[in-house]
């Protein structure tokens, strides 16, 4: 083939329609009503439509969302019949003091030396250091700080391990 033959197809490649480039994917709905669009087969139980995808041609006055996907069609979306549910809070923190004191508060005792009720042993240790003595009574725990720079301090923990009050 003369090379006057493949600058003619080079050529002629921007002139192909629009609906060439498109294709078809497949548009699964399963019986919960999730629409799935793949270039693979629906899963069992999934009823099955054809889409034609046409690609977003450059310079159309068309915006990309309808380029690309067909809108359903009326039929196609009445019978999802969808309920709201009441929202489930799956993953909150719960620590053992009962959530008294929030993160913040917590890391702005930390930072800034003091003990607040609702601490743990680990938060006033983070605060103040090891303790210079610990007690064990009963179920209370009492750390003591001796004077560091005119600051001593004596902390109660309940059972739990969590700040009771200090002194």
């Amino acid at each position: 083939m003369p090379i006057s033959h493949y600058l003619f197809l080079l050529a002629s490649l921007p002139c192909l329609p629009v609906w060439a480039a498109g294709q078809t994917v497949h548009r699964c709905e399963s019986s919960a009503g999730h629409v799935t669009f793949t270039t693979l087969s629906c899963g069992p139980g999934e009823a099955l439509s054809l889409q034609q995808i046409h690609p977003y041609s450059p310079g159309s006055s068309e915006p990309a969302t309808e380029a690309m996907l067909p809108e359903a069609e009326r039929w196609q979306t009445s019978g999802n019949t969808t309920t709201r549910k009441a929202l489930t809070v799956v993953g909150e923190f719960q620590d053992r003091c009962g959530n008294l004191i929030d993160a913040r508060q917590r890391r702005d005792a930390i930072l800034e030396r003091r003990i607040v009720a609702g601490m743990s042993q680990q938060d006033v240790e983070s605060a103040l250091g090891k303790p210079d003595s610990i007690k064990i009574r009963n179920l209370s725990t009492r750390y003591t700080y001796k004077a560091k720079k005119g600051r001593s301090a004596e902390v109660v923990f309940d059972e739990r391990g969590c700040v009771k009050g200090k002194s």
